[in-house]
């Protein structure tokens, strides 16, 4: 079920390059979005996961996603106070999303909608960002799942970065005049 959140903070962005989960398995694009416990994007995706849930498992449903909800590995969406040293996730949900090496890149924008690449500086972890993704039901041989693939990100605004880095920005740098001899820079 596809889903869009918006202004909701960014951790762990790996949108440019595809890795590897603790250096194993196949390689993939995610992050992890942080909604407050008081925001009501919270109401709607936990909506769509009974949603997407009933409609894979029927009148199973129920209690596979009370088996699914509880272990951290088996669903996307989990409580941020079962992750207490991370930051920023105090008082959110976070929803993780990942996205095949083989599907390509997700789609990455600015406020205006052009394209963002790694050197832009941004997203950020820390930052707020609207984000596109689809939720959906795993029932393979590696069990019964919950999961959410990344479609695209859009920077929104800036946010206090995690880690304690501080945000990128323009303002941090003077204009250098055309010309200017290497001697006057340092």
């Amino acid at each position: 079920m596809k889903l869009k959140l918006t202004n909701v903070r960014l951790s762990f962005p790996d949108l440019f390059s595809a890795v590897q989960f603790q250096g194993q398995g196949p390689f993939s694009y995610g992050a992890t979005f942080l909604v407050a416990y008081s925001d009501p994007q919270k109401a709607k995706i936990d909506a769509a996961i009974k949603e997407v849930a009933t409609e894979k498992w029927n009148k199973k449903a129920e209690a596979y996603l009370e088996d699914i909800l509880l272990d951290k590995k088996s669903c996307c969406w989990i409580d941020g106070k079962r992750k207490p040293d991370l930051d920023g996730y105090e008082g959110h949900f976070a929803l993780t999303a990942k996205r095949a090496e083989t599907k390509g890149a997700p789609l990455v924008l600015d406020t205006n909608k052009s394209p963002l690449t790694a050197r832009s500086g941004k997203p950020y972890s820390g930052c707020y960002v609207n984000v596109a993704l689809d939720i959906y039901a795993q029932d393979n041989d590696k069990g019964k799942a919950m999961r959410c693939e990344l479609l695209g990100v859009q920077f929104a605004r800036d946010g206090e970065s995690f880690g304690g880095g501080a945000a990128p920005s323009a303002d941090d740098f003077d204009e250098l005049s055309v010309g200017a001899d290497a001697e006057e820079l340092v």
